[in-house]
Order: structure tokens, then C-alpha cells, then sequence
């Protein structure tokens, strides 16, 4: 195989892994072993592998992304006070620096694994090995590439755009590209997606949680959603039904351990039981979730440090009756925890989130939490296409997506005859309430009215330091150092 000097970004990226059980269980390196590029099928699903870890990993899904409904005003940081978490707040109280290390996460976070992608794409297509394995590995990384791309331009908007392998003879200081240009590539990349993926039912044992064509299907109708092409969201959605995909009986099943990748599940990152390795560190392969959100001063879940207090604004919003509430939020006089009582001194708004709490006899070290992330679920979809029908003057038909979601909670159909403004409305705030707490918000927030939307929210809630210059993340000084072509973003 031809020898390569991978060069990133000047980021120190992940390296090709061994195999082990589970099929995202595995260490990065420092550096990539170029000498020794997959030949085999065994040999390119590692690498494969690799592409899916740093969705793991704190930078992105295991705090950053989930960080995102604080800033949407959905919750306060809380934590332990003080210094706890200064870079969550000052991003949730809109006086971020580009010296932020929650910016600097998420503009590192996606980096490994584009850069793994293009390696995949690069030598998989001339290996000789099963046509399946290299199709469906192809896909993947077609998909995982157009994944990260995507949480890229939404925080950042314009970013370098890299397809290939880096090597010493290339521009090791690449531009930023214009966000469309960048979103032309995401739609590529999952329209080849789309046509090599298998279906999730193809799929089983340690398979389970890689990416399917439904999932491509999906991402590919959110990034239409966050272009305003209706037409295409219909189009995706509705093929996406057909693939046998359901709500799940009960809601809170999107978040037990016991039920992950279930019928309504469309891509999730996926964490293992005892995932070993440091709790601080990225190759750690357990959630975070639990334990940073758990009651603090609580012996609800191991670790409980107490992040991510949702507000009594939030709170205000569910409808009597909503069965989420519960599922969603740990309150006085609500439902029990693990036969425990919900005391609203544990926080600061005197609430916190419960759907991402796992028992003590499920992890009873805070370091080893299974619970798998959910990126998109068939509700997400159903909603997609609720919004995409109104938008394109289809009420009826809207309603009927939105009350499927709305009857699962307990809740009655939406009053019919509304006009398209006030149906609009009311798919939002359903987004919020089933989406509540999954990374969703903000990104709503930010592509209805070109921001306009949601700066109308944030200064409703208080937030009145949100700016248009904060519909955008600042790109990260560190990197302007290193990179001199990278400019900023107006504002900052």
C-alpha cells in the first residue's frame, strides 16, 4: 500500500485500531499507521470503526452536543457552581471568546473522522475483498463524513472542506469554504450513502448501531429541513416510513438500556457497559450522560454532578397530561426513580433531567454508563415531515404526522383548521417537548427566519446578550494561530 503522511488541521488525530467485541470498543492513537493500510475485510471494517469514535467522545456527543439545549434556554448549566462548567456558561450566556474550550471541542471534535472517512473512501474502493462488506463500508463512511460535516457548518458555517487524505505535499493550511459549498458535499455524501447502505434489519449482533440507509435517509431530510427544501423533506421522509421503522409503545424506552437501537431508532451513538479506559480521557467508551446530569447531593445514579437543570420556563410548557413530563424530568411529587423520591432541593430550578439517568444496578460506577446517545428517531422524522407539509400548505396532512407523535404522549390531536402560522407553532413546540434534552433545539432555533427566530426566544427568556453574531461559534484563535488562511466569523 502507498505510504501517506496524514496531516489534518494540525490536530493530533486517531490511528488504526484493533478489532474487539464490541465494534466501537477500541483505543485511538496518536498517529495514523500508514504503512499498514487495510487490505483485507477484517483489516477495513477497523478502520471503519474508527470513523464512527469520535461521535463517543466528550468533544462531540458525550457533553458538547447535548450542552447545545443549555444555549437554547431549555436548561442552566447548574453543576457544582462557580467555576463549574465556565465555558457551558459563558456559551449559554452568549460573552463567548474564541478562546472558549467548548468552541475548541466542537471545531476538533469531527476532524479524526473526516479524516478517517477520506482514508476509508480512498483505498476501499481498490481492495479485492466481499463486494458486501465493501459497499456497505464505503456507505458508511460516505455517512459518517456528511455527519460530521454537518455539525461542522451548523456551529461554525463556513469550514475548510477536505476529501481526501492529507499528505506533506498538500496545503497544510486549507481555507474556509463557502457553507453551501460545504452543504453540496454533505448532500453527495449521503446521496452515495443512500444508495450503498444496507437496511437496518440487515443488520445484527455486534452490527447493531452502524449506519443504515434509513439513517442516511434521515440526516439527509434533517439537512433539507435546515435548507428549506420542503419538497425534498417530504420526499425523504415518506420513502423513510416505508422502511418499517415505529414509534416505540412507550417513550421512555428511547432511553433504557435494556431497549437501545429499538423499532423507532434510527442512528445512535452507541456506548458499552464497563467500557474501561479513563472517564476524562476520549477513548473512554461509556456515557457520560448519567452521571454528569444525575441529582447532585442524590444518591439517585453513581457520580451525580448535577448538570443541565431544566427551567421552570421549559417546564411551563408541557401540556397536562403530557406522558414525556415524566419520562423527561425528575420533580417533586412525580414519578419515583429507582423507588427514590425527587426532592427539589437537588437543584438550582428545581428540576432536573431524568431520561438519560441509568439505575445503580445497571452502572453503579459513574465511569461505565451503557446508555447509547439517540441522534435521530422516527418521531424526529415525523416531525420533519409535519413541518415540511405545513410549510408547503398540506395542513391535514400535516396534522396527521403531528397527532402521531402527540397521541404517543398522552396527548389529544391537535385542534384541526389551524392557519400555517399557528400550525408551525405548534410542530415547534412539539419538536421541543419530545426532542427535549437530545441536542435538537438550538438547531431549530437557529434555521427559522435565518436566526431570527430564535434570537426572538432567547431575548424572551431573558437571554437578551444573543446577538446575530451568536448564531455562530467564533473559529477557535488557537487555530487562526496555527492556520493563518482561516478567518473569523463577523462579529468576533
Amino acid at each position: 500500500m502507498k505510504k501517506i503522511k496524514i496531516i489534518l488541521l494540525l490536530i493530533v488525530v486517531i490511528s488504526m485500531i484493533n478489532c474487539s467485541e464490541d465494534f466501537l470498543d477500541k483505543t485511538p492513537l496518536d498517529t495514523i499507521n500508514t504503512e499498514n493500510y487495510p487490505a483485507t475485510a477484517e483489516e477495513l471494517i477497523t478502520v471503519v470503526n474508527g470513523v464512527y469514535q469520535p461521535l463517543q467522545w466528550p468533544k462531540l456527543y458525550n457533553l458538547r452536543m447535548w450542552t447545545s439545549d443549555i444555549m437554547a434556554g431549555n436548561s442552566i448549566v447548574g453543576a457544582g457552581g462557580g467555576s463549574d462548567g465556565i465555558e457551558t456558561q459563558d456559551m449559554t450566556n452568549f460573552v463567548t471568546n474564541t478562546d472558549n474550550a467548548g468552541v475548541l471541542d466542537l471545531w476538533r471534535g469531527p476532524w479524526p473522522g473526516i479524516l478517517m472517512s477520506n482514508i476509508v473512501l480512498d483505498v476501499a474502493p481498490s481492495l479485492e475483498i466481499d463486494e458486501a462488506i465493501k459497499n456497505r463500508s464505503i456507505g458508511e463512511a460516505y455517512f459518517l463524513r456528511a455527519h460530521y460535516y454537518f455539525i461542522l457548518t451548523r456551529y461554525f458555517g463556513d469550514v475548510p472542506l477536505i476529501t481526501e487524505p492529507q499528505s506533506s505535499d498538500d496545503s497544510l493550511y486549507p481555507e474556509r469554504v463557502s457553507k453551501n459549498d460545504v452543504y453540496d458535499q454533505i448532500i453527495s455524501d449521503l446521496e452515495n450513502a443512500i444508495e450503498l447502505l444496507p437496511t437496518k434489519d440487515s443488520y445484527s449482533g455486534t452490527d447493531l448501531g452502524r449506519a443504515s440507509k434509513g439513517a442516511a435517509l434521515g440526516i439527509l431530510a434533517k439537512v433539507y429541513l435546515t435548507l428549506g427544501n420542503w419538497d425534498k423533506v417530504v420526499t425523504l421522509t415518506t420513502e423513510l416510513e416505508g422502511l418499517g421503522y415505529r414509534l416505540n409503545d412507550n417513550y421512555s424506552d428511547n432511553f433504557n438500556p435494556y431497549t437501545e437501537n429499538s423499532a423507532e431508532s434510527i442512528f445512535e451513538v452507541q456506548y458499552a457497559s464497563n467500557g474501561g479506559f479513563s472517564f476524562w480521557g476520549n477513548e473512554n467508551q461509556s456515557s457520560w450522560l448519567s452521571t454528569f446530569m444525575g441529582p447532585r447531593g442524590s444518591d439517585f445514579v453513581a457520580g451525580a454532578w448535577g448538570w443541565n437543570q431544566p427551567t421552570q420556563e421549559f417546564v411551563n410548557e408541557y401540556e397536562p397530561n403530557d406522558l414525556r413530563k415524566g419520562a423527561t424530568i425528575l420533580f417533586e411529587g412525580g414519578p419515583d426513580f429507582d423507588e427514590k423520591s425527587y426532592d427539589a432541593a437537588y437543584s438550582l430550578t428545581g428540576y432536573n433531567v431524568r431520561k438519560y439517568l441509568v439505575p445503580l444496578d445497571v452502572s453503579s460506577s459513574y465511569d461505565n454508563s451503557p446508555l447509547n446517545f439517540p441522534v435521530l428517531r422516527f418521531a424526529d422524522v415525523l416531525l420533519m415531515k409535519a413541518e415540511a407539509l405545513n410549510e408547503l400548505g398540506q395542513s391535514s396532512q400535516a396534522e396527521t404526522s403531528l397527532n402521531i407523535v402527540r397521541n404517543r404522549a398522552g396527548l389529544l390531536d391537535i385542534s384541526s383548521g389551524m392557519d400555517q402560522i399557528s400550525l408551525k407553532e405548534a410542530i415547534l413546540h412539539e419538536r421541543r417537548m419530545e426532542l427535549a434534552f437530545e441536542g435538537q433545539r438550538w438547531f431549530d432555533l437557529i434555521r427559522i427566519n435565518n436566526g431570527q427566530y430564535g434570537l426572538d426566544f432567547l431575548h424572551s427568556i431573558g437571554k437578551t446578550n444573543a446577538s446575530e453574531k451568536h448564531l455562530l461559534f467564533p473559529v477557535p484563535q488557537i487555530e487562526r494561530d496555527r492556520n493563518p488562511n482561516l478567518t473569523q466569523n463577523p462579529g468576533y
